[in-house]
C-alpha cells in the first residue's frame, strides 16, 4: 500500500479500538482517543523504514534516508542469516524484518519503555515523531517536497507539545489503562504495535503479500509471505487501493470514532 493507505488504515483501527472500548463499558478519554489515532497514524507508516523511496525515508531529512539505509541492511542480514531453503534469494531487506509481528511488539515495547525512563521529553519525542509521520502520511501531497518539510516538523511539534499538555491534566489519559504510580504513558507503545500490524495487514492484501509470522517458519519457508488468495491481491497505489479502500478507512474511520466518543 502507499503512505495515505496506511496512515488511514492505522487510524481507523485506532478508533475501531476505542469503539469497542466504550462498548465494552470503559470508553478511553477523548484525548487518548484522537492522540492514539495521531500514532496509529503514523506508526503504520513506520515499517517502511526499511525502503529509501518511501515516506519514512524523506519525513526527517538526512537523519531518516541514512536510518533508512542502516534499517535496510540490518533486515537483509536478518533475511540472509535465517532464510530456509524455500525462501529466494533477494537483494535488499524491504518487507523483511521490519515487517513481522515481531518487529512490531519490539517497537511497541521500547517506546513504551522509553516513555516511562526519559519522562516528559521522551513523550515528547514520541509524540513529534509520530505526528510528522501522520502529516505526511494524511496530507500525503500537500507534505511532499523539501520546502514543506520545515512547516510539517513546526506543525508536528505544535501538535505533539499541546497533545502532551491536554494528557498530562487530570482524567485525560496519561495513565490510561495502566494506573499504577510511574505507569504514566505507558500505554503509547500499544498504538504503534496496532499501527505496524495493519501497515503488515495492508502489505499483505497486496501481489507481494507480507512475511508477518517470522521468524514462525511454514513448510520450506521461514519468510512465508502471507497474503490474500493471489485473484484477489492488487499492486499498490492502484485503483482498488484508492477508490476502495481508502474511502473504505474513511468511513469505518468516522463511524468508530463517534462510536468511541459516544456520539452514537
Amino acid at each position: 500500500m502507499m503512505g495515505p493507505a496506511h496512515s488511514l488504515s492505522g487510524a481507523a483501527a485506532w478508533l475501531g479500538v476505542g469503539a469497542a472500548t466504550a462498548a465494552a463499558g470503559h470508553p478511553m478519554p477523548w484525548p487518548v482517543v484522537v492522540a492514539g489515532a495521531l500514532i496509529c497514524a503514523g506508526a503504520a507508516l513506520a515499517p517502511d523504514l526499511d525502503h529509501k523511496a518511501a515516506t519514512i525515508s524523506r519525513a526527517f531529512g538526512p537523519v531518516s534516508r541514512w536510518l533508512c539505509e542502516i534499517v535496510d541492511k540490518l533486515s537483509y542480514a536478518a533475511y540472509k542469516s535465517t532464510r530456509k531453503p524455500g525462501d529466494p534469494r533477494r537483494s535488499g531487506g524491504h518487507r523483511t524484518l521490519t515487517h513481522t509481528w515481531l518487529w512490531a511488539v519490539m517497537i511497541g515495547a521500547g517506546t513504551s519503555a522509553l516513555a516511562i525512563a526519559g519522562g516528559r521529553w521522551a513523550v515528547l519525542a514520541i509524540l513529534f515523531v509520530h505526528m510528522v509521520l501522520a502529516i505526511e502520511g494524511l496530507l500525503w501531497r500537500a507534505a511532499r517536497g523539501s520546502s514543506s518539510d520545515i512547516l510539517v516538523w513546526l506543525l508536528a511539534a505544535t501538535t505533539a507539545w499541546i497533545v502532551a499538555g491536554v494528557l498530562d491534566k487530570p482524567g485525560n489519559g496519561s495513565d490510561w489503562l495502566f494506573t499504577a504510580p510511574g505507569q504514566e504513558y505507558l500505554w503509547l507503545g500499544l498504538p504503534i504495535v496496532l499501527g505496524a500490524l495493519v501497515h503488515d495487514i495492508g502489505d499483505a492484501l497486496t501481489v507481494s503479500g507480507c512475511p508477518i509470522l517470522w521468524p514462525i517458519p511454514l513448510g520450506r519457508k521461514r519468510w512465508y509471505p502471507l497474503g490474500t488468495p493471489k485473484v484477489m491481491r492488487f499492486r499498490a497505489g492502484s485503483w482498488v487501493e484508492l477508490k476502495v479502500l481508502m474511502p473504505v478507512f474513511m468511513v469505518l474511520g468516522g463511524v468508530c470514532g463517534a462510536a468511541a466518543l459516544n456520539y452514537i
